[in-house]
């Protein structure tokens, strides 16, 4: 056993569980996708059933019926001296995604690989003769690589030099690499609320305290709520997707990005923005950044990668910054790895010199997409609220109930793989919205729809009235 979870934070993960009777069973299946979800790891102790009773105001023979069903669903165990534990996933449950034959996973918001990959490999390939006599050691980067990259910054007004670059393996390697080296156990970490998940657990494993700002389809980011929360807790980090932010595809005005600049310099937080998304525009397809400033201030540390504009498979990103900073990064790197593989980062520099002619296929292949799955939704799904995005991979879809977990534990046993709204949550709620990638095919995507359709009044009926309308003044 490597964890344990208090009755207070499984409540709040929980969030508008009791979304169908008998009451066990909801319950039972909220804790089911937070194991899907990995919000509660394998091996993680559950709260004793009196204790999780009191903070559920639900009576104990309903937890312990909860449990029993866990149990002979295979999520748990129960142990004598240990409560009960949570399981690994098993390879035929419906949240284990490898080997479920014809299920749409919308899971993964990644667009399959461009299709110019395979020959910029075999040229990598060609080549290995000059890459294996090296090392294989490099925790800073390819030299090519960096320059590269940076050349890219400064033909976009960015003036960057080799040596303000890191290459990492991947994005969420480049954002745990920072957590670790720039979060002491306590520090304040300013987020967007919805997030991007993995951002936020890797903040929370290196020990910080989570301060929310809500950002919104329609109204963007709340810029006093951001004022204040620079103003009080005086965060660390604050962590954005300044552009197609991930899940709700809004980019920020230059209004917005100025006043997250000029709050952060008040508070002496460092900005992490994230841009892994910021070349996938689809009404203008464009590779490249808009800057805070002409120039980064020293506190804005950017990162990138290549996973979301070419294959996500290819575990390639950056981290741009200032030399001292980076500096910090690469004595802390080997804790976590010993440096990006030299073959990767070859195909990667043959990658970055095509940028713009990948992100112009990018814009198309997303295109198409999203307006196949705006198109199904608002056809077969009315009622619910579809955003208008200009790119990005995602919607973030307005529910006309608080039954987004539901909806997603629902549809998995049909084949339909999705992530609930309280997965991109920070402090709880979000379960009247989903999150839709439209980066499948378009008639995965219209058919992902249809069983969203078809299952929606099932999922409405089942709800306890009193249950939906108390959630709905809350979240």
């Amino acid at each position: 056993m490597d964890a344990k979870i208090s009755a207070r934070s499984l409540s709040s993960a929980l969030g508008g569980w009791r979304s169908r009777e008998p009451a066990y069973e909801a319950l039972a299946d909220g804790v089911r996708l937070l194991c899907m979800d990995n919000r509660i790891a394998p091996r993680t102790a559950l709260p004793a059933e009196r204790e999780l009773a009191h903070a559920l105001g639900l009576s104990r023979s309903t937890v312990a019926a909860a449990y029993r069903s866990l149990r002979e669903s295979g999520h748990i165990t129960s142990v004598r001296g240990s409560g009960s534990i949570t399981l690994p996933l098993r390879r035929h449950d419906p949240g284990h995604t490898r080997g479920d034959e014809g299920a749409i996973d919308l899971q993964q918001a990644s667009p399959p690989a461009w299709p110019g990959l395979s020959g910029v490999i075999a040229e990598a390939a060609a080549d290995a003769a000059s890459l294996v006599g090296r090392s294989g050691y490099d925790m800073v980067g390819d030299e090519r690589l960096r320059a590269g990259i940076a050349a890219r910054y400064s033909e976009r007004g960015l003036p960057t030099d080799p040596e303000q670059v890191l290459i990492t393996n991947g994005a969420q390697s480049a954002i745990h690499l920072l957590a670790r080296t720039l979060v002491t156990r306590g520090d304040r970490v300013l987020l967007e609320t919805p997030t991007y998940p993995h951002a936020a657990d890797a903040f929370r494993r290196a020990g910080a305290r989570l301060v929310g700002v809500p950002v919104t389809t329609s109204d963007g980011w709340d810029l006093d709520r951001a004022t204040q929360a620079f103003g009080r807790t005086l965060p660390m980090l604050a962590y954005l997707m300044p552009d197609f932010q991930n899940p709700t595809g809004r980019s920020m005005s230059d209004e917005e990005r100025a006043v997250f600049l000029r709050e952060a310099e008040r508070a002496g937080t460092t900005l992490i923005v994230d841009e892994t998304t910021a070349d996938l525009g689809i009404e203008e397809p464009r590779s490249g950044v808009r800057s805070f400033r002409a120039a980064d201030p020293a506190h804005v540390v950017r990162i990138g990668s290549v996973g979301k504009t070419v294959w996500g498979g290819l575990r390639v990103g950056w981290i741009r910054g200032e030399v001292g900073l980076l500096r910090r990064l690469v004595a802390a790197r080997p804790e976590g790895d010993l440096g990006t593989p030299e073959l990767e980062q070859d195909i990667a520099r043959r990658l970055v010199a095509r940028l713009d002619e990948i992100v112009t296929q990018r814009a198309h292949v997303l295109g198409e997409g999203r307006d196949a799955v705006t198109a199904a939704l608002r056809e077969r799904l009315p009622e619910w609220a579809v955003p208008e995005v200009r790119g990005g991979v995602s919607l973030w879809v307005g529910l006309d109930a608080p039954l987004s977990s539901a909806l997603v534990m629902d549809v998995r046993s049909r084949g339909l793989l999705l992530s609930a709204g309280p997965r991109f949550s920070i402090e709880g709620g979000h379960d009247r919205h989903l999150r839709v990638p439209f980066t499948s095919a378009p008639d995965a995507l219209v058919r992902a729809v249809d069983i969203l359709a078809e299952r929606w009044p099932q999922v409405r009926r089942l709800a306890p009235d009193a249950g939906v309308d108390a959630l709905a003044t809350v979240v």
